[in-house]
């Protein structure tokens, strides 16, 4: 078997933190911004509607400190951007999350903590010295990452068991709050009552109608997954470890039906002996068949999961799933260059597609692109979570995490023939970019309403006049018109996933 490993180390025109002599447009727009306490944002065009009443929150990475040696974006120190909206006006604030990697190197002056995509893959003395430093320092009492978490808190945002939590799969969910006046506080690490728990994936799924939570961990030892729930009374349940995957994988993303938790075990691996041999211990196996593994939603032991090889799905984000005339319909983000899916991430290409398995016969049905484009962070709205979904949301992306655009997509036309099921779509126009949109109901809770009668909100970042704004876009509209425009007293880096919360939610936290 032969494997070809990421190299997360080649940054030197695109590297955010490059010397000005190399620095190029698009490393200015990547470097980091410092925290702004709350301020008051003016609404430039349009009107901000009365359902945004709550708060947009959007998490990313945003190094504390310049980092001294190779930086991968995925390093950065989580940071959340929120735009907190009352009758119509805005408070924008931007705070890190305060895990304990961030009070530790904040305590000692300069960053100390290892990380998997660029410690390690500068060659065996390198990698040597960087292992055998964060042994000593851990020894010598300097920081106790085994006990403490040593993850970024980067990456997304969840709202479940009665708290907002910041999420990265390394690491536990660290609980924050926003105050009335737009702060953000956090609150602490999280880990549910249970002290063998370590680390929850950055994506749990939350039922709308039950409130119940599903999530997983993965690890670098067996049993390299385990899956988990926590009830809708806030308990965490019983873990089911799978056994059945037999080598550390990259598992990101998962998707949960009415009846079933389906996980993708693809060609990203992670082998800590790989450190051994001055590599990265994030790789690629191009020999290895990605596949599907299905188990019960509410499964004791693994002794009812399936495994079924889909050739070529190497899975990223799940949009949503649901169960459909028996077959399980997934609507996930491929990525067809997978040697680029963390490393050299602009050149990542992904294809949203539509994947529909018989689990009882243990195959794929259909499998085919709903689109041509180059989309993904595709999100929905957040009431079909689980359900048959109609309408997409996904980014027309650019130069990852760049996105140029935003897509809708109505799945009703999505057959093996047609090619694209792209409805309505809107660009932000000339050296503007965003990230992944946010859908909000125009009627929280009116249980009749249209599935894409709502808004679509998301940052975007204007490089030529270095501003970023607030946008607010008609989900139903031909062209996504935007109904509102908020200036924003300070530039929003890009990043990953965001969340609305409502008002009524916010004064509960």
């Amino acid at each position: 078997m032969t494997s070809r490993y990421i190299k997360t180390s080649r940054y030197k025109t695109t590297h955010p933190f490059a010397q000005p002599s190399t620095q190029n447009k698009y490393s200015r727009q990547l470097r980091a911004v410092d925290e702004l306490p709350p301020t008051a944002c003016d609404v430039v065009a349009g009107s901000l509607p009365s359902c945004l009443d709550g708060a947009y929150i959007r998490n990313g990475p945003n190094p504390q400190f310049i980092p001294r040696g190779p930086y991968h974006l995925l390093d950065g120190d989580g940071m959340l951007h929120s735009i907190k909206i009352s009758r119509g006006k805005a408070t924008f604030c931007s705070r890190y999350v305060k895990t304990y990697k961030y009070f530790v190197e904040r305590k000692m002056g300069y960053p100390i903590f290892p990380s998997v995509f660029s410690s390690f893959g500068n060659g065996l003395c390198a990698s040597m010295a960087r292992f055998f430093l964060t042994f000593s320092q851990t020894l010598g009492g300097h920081f106790s990452p085994l006990t403490n978490g040593f993850g970024q808190a980067n990456t997304s945002l969840g709202l479940f068991c009665g708290k907002l939590f910041a999420l990265c799969e390394s690491d536990l969910p660290y609980a924050v709050k926003l105050t009335p006046d737009g702060n953000i506080i956090t609150l602490g690490r999280h880990n549910f009552d249970d002290k063998s728990l370590s680390n929850m994936t950055a994506h749990p799924k939350i039922d709308p109608q039950t409130g119940e939570v599903f999530a997983f961990s993965y690890n670098i030892m067996r049993p390299f997954l385990t899956y988990f729930r926590i009830s809708s009374d806030r308990r965490k349940q019983k873990e089911v470890p799978i056994f059945s995957i037999k080598r550390a994988s990259f598992i990101h993303d998962f998707a949960v039906t009415e009846n079933y938790a389906i996980f993708p075990d693809i060609q990203i691996v992670l082998d800590p002996m790989e450190i051994l041999r001055g590599r990265s211990p994030v790789g690629i196996d191009s020999s290895k068949t990605p596949r599907l593994g299905i188990i019960p939603r509410f499964a004791n032991d693994e002794s009812e999961m399936c495994w079924i090889d889909v050739p070529g799905l190497n899975m990223l984000h799940a949009v949503n799933a649901w169960e459909e005339d028996d077959k399980i319909v997934i609507v996930a983000s491929n990525v067809l260059s997978v040697e680029h899916a963390l490393d050299q991430m602009n050149l990542r290409r992904l294809s949203l597609e539509k994947i529909t398995v018989d689990a009882k016969a243990k195959k794929v049905v259909n499998r085919y692109p709903v689109s041509v484009k180059n989309l993904d962070l595709g999100v929905i709205n957040p009431a079909y979570a689980g359900r048959r979904t109609r309408y997409v949301y996904a980014t027309l992306t650019d130069q990852l995490p760049k996105a140029a655009g935003v897509a809708k997509l109505d799945l009703l036309l999505s057959t093996i023939d047609r090619d694209d099921c792209v409805v309505a779509s809107r660009k932000y126009g000339p050296g503007c970019y965003g990230g992944e949109p946010f859908f909000v109901p125009r009627e929280h809770d009116n249980p009749e309403a249209e599935e894409d009668d709502g808004y679509l909100v998301t940052y975007v970042h204007n490089e030529n006049t270095e501003k970023s704004k607030f946008i607010v876009m008609d989900a139903k509209s031909p062209n996504l018109d935007i109904v509102a425009d908020v200036m924003l007293p300070g530039r929003v880096p890009y990043g990953f996933h965001g969340i609305f919360v409502k008002e009524n939610d916010l004064n509960v936290l």
